[in-house]
């Protein structure tokens, strides 16, 4: 396998960001040619052209519920062409975390190579900075299994398709990102089988392990977590050569017995190393003495899982990865130096045409602008029309635009605008509440407790309605502290509206709602019941009253409720 040339995919973004216009013109014109038989461009009267002005005359802007009667035509088997010109064989399911149940999103061969492109381009900035030698991965991904729909389609996760996709290896080989577990622990049936094992095949090449990643960070901490609980066992395995009777599929017995040799000097190295740790601070570098750096997405919901991760990881380099999602690509992290809170992504002006909705306080929806005209400093949503079928879709992100590129512009993630807490004038976004859980969370410091997961919910069941918090805590907590915690949480939130509305009434006391241990792997549970994978899942930080059995789970496991006396 050839390796891929560094300074050659940067010197092609470097040429491609200079001219960032003219290839967003080139691209529109390539994703019309190529689609522009398509039904749904057909009866919006383009007529075969293919300039931005036409595009945005005749196109309008579509949410996925827009879309959703012609997604449907397509998973029922429907072979004409009616979002793209050549038929869609695939569909990704998103999470489902963001709103309750997944997304059919469609998925072709164009979108996979703009994943891989994705992966070649950060990993080529991320290689200039930390070098890696021809090693191995502890690449902690999971696939859930694929189905067919109604009309005969592959479904399955965003994740799962492309780590399904014969190009993903390929392509990971040519990264030096060889996974160190085998395809039958990737793809087993039991995601927590397969995250044993990932660990087991881990500790088996410790010393060949360069970086250790994951879609999410949270899947990272989730695993070392998991750790703790099951490092002996672990070491027993190593040492008698014998794979614990936990793990019950044959096809992954067959695959890891042929990596477990009985190695009592490996063992009794992990468990002293294990022994020697004060409460697992510096895990990672102690397991893995060669791993460069740690990299999976850690910016948005996934930031309040940086505090465990860096006293796992010690002083090892976190890298957040590239910013996307089940619909498409966006951009590529190429400042791998700066720390995930800090992180931006450059928009890849060939993986799909962008236009931004201009946000600002008390304006009507301004009208978009496209990819080289928005502002330094400003917020704006996200638009995109991809390769595959989507025209004008609205992800619904909010980005903030930090600076150029060339002359392609860097985002920082703000929030998803529809995960937002509001009852009247107030809004509160997911990065207001993570903010107001770490201040509160710091009153846990000197019980040496933390916060494991949260969420939040808006009950309009009282009146007036009040934001209920729901915390999982590592340990028991004296009452004042809790109390305080949760007057903290309730002062926490700045937004005037908030503020003004609690100052009157008009908004009841926040709730403070902790739950027992073990909630959220609940939440997991259930979400992966449905079919989600463990790599895409994201804990639902605004739980909406349609998310039922979420809010059941929550609610169900609560052990302890505290009201606000802030105001």
């Amino acid at each position: 396998m050839e390796l891929l040339d560094v300074d050659k995919l940067i010197e092609e973004f470097e040429s491609m960001t200079k001219d960032a216009g003219n290839v967003q013109r080139e691209t529109l014109k390539k994703i019309l040619e190529e689609n522009g038989c398509a039904e749904y461009l057909q009866n919006l009267g383009l007529n075969g052209r293919t300039d931005p002005e036409s595009f945005k005359a005749c196109v309008p802007l579509v949410t996925h519920n827009d879309l959703q009667p012609y997604i449907q035509r397509i998973v029922d088997g429907s072979s004409s062409p009616i979002l793209t010109g050549k038929p869609i064989t695939t569909i990704s399911l998103s999470s489902g975390t963001t709103q309750g149940k997944p997304k059919f999103v469609p998925f072709n061969d164009e979108l996979m190579e703009t994943t891989l492109q994705i992966y070649r381009t950060s990993y080529a900035f991320r290689t200039r900075e930390f070098p890696i030698e021809n090693g191995k991965a502890l690449q902690l991904i999971y696939s859930s299994k694929q189905s067919k729909t109604k009309g005969g389609l592959i479904a399955g996760t965003a994740t799962t398709n492309v780590f399904r996709n014969s190009q993903f290896k390929n392509t990971m080989n040519a990264m030096q990102s060889q996974c160190c577990s085998p395809d039958e622990v990737i793809f087993g049936p039991d995601f927590h089988q397969s995250l044993y094992c990932h660990l087991l095949c881990g500790l088996i090449f410790r010393e060949e392990i360069q970086f250790i990643s994951s879609t999410f960070s949270h899947s990272i901490v989730h695993a070392f977590r998991t750790f703790e609980q099951v490092w002996e066992e672990l070491c027993a395995d190593i040492r008698e050569g014998v794979l614990t009777s936990r793990i019950t599929f044959p096809s992954v017995r067959s695959a890891m017995a042929k990596l477990l040799k009985p190695n009592p000097e490996l063992a009794d190295l992990i468990h002293k190393k294990c022994l020697g740790l004060n409460n697992w601070y510096g895990l990672i570098p102690e397991l893995f003495p060669n791993v460069k750096y740690i990299y999976g997405i850690m910016t948005g919901s996934m930031e309040p899982y940086l505090k465990k991760l860096r006293h796992y990881a010690r002083d090892l380099p976190l890298i957040s990865a590239d910013y996307g999602s089940s619909e498409g690509w966006i951009g590529a992290n190429v400042n791998p130096n700066v720390p995930p809170e800090l992180a931006t992504y450059v928009v890849l002006p060939d993986i799909g045409y962008f236009e931004f909705i201009p946000l600002k306080e008390n304006v009507e929806e301004a009208k978009p602008v496209g990819l080289t005209e928005v502002k330094v400093g400003e917020e704006y949503e996200v638009i995109i029309t991809s390769f595959a079928g989507l025209y004008r879709y609205r992800l619904g992100d909010v980005v903030k635009v930090t600076g150029f590129h060339n002359l392609s512009p860097e985002l920082k993630f703000i929030c998803r605008r529809s995960l937002m807490l509001t009852i009247n004038i107030d809004k509160n976004t997911e990065k207001d509440l993570q903010l107001a859980v770490e201040a509160a969370s710091k009153l846990n410091t000197e019980e040496k407790l933390e916060v494991l997961d949260f969420s939040s919910h808006v009950d309009l069941s009282t009146n007036p309605g009040h934001y209920v918090i729901f915390w999982e805590i590592s340990g028991e907590v004296r009452e004042e502290v809790l109390e305080e915690c949760c007057n903290c949480l309730d002062r926490s939130f700045v937004d005037a509206g908030y503020v003004s509305s609690r100052k009157i009434n008009a908004i009841g006391p926040l709730e403070l709602r902790v739950v027992q241990r073990g909630t959220f792997q609940k939440i997991l549970n259930h979400y992966v019941g449905l079919g989600a994978a463990l790599s895409q899942f994201k804990t639902p930080r605004c739980v909406g009253s349609t998310n039922n059995e979420v809010l059941q789970i929550l609610c169900n496991n609560v052990v302890k409720s505290y009201f606000s006396t802030a105001f």
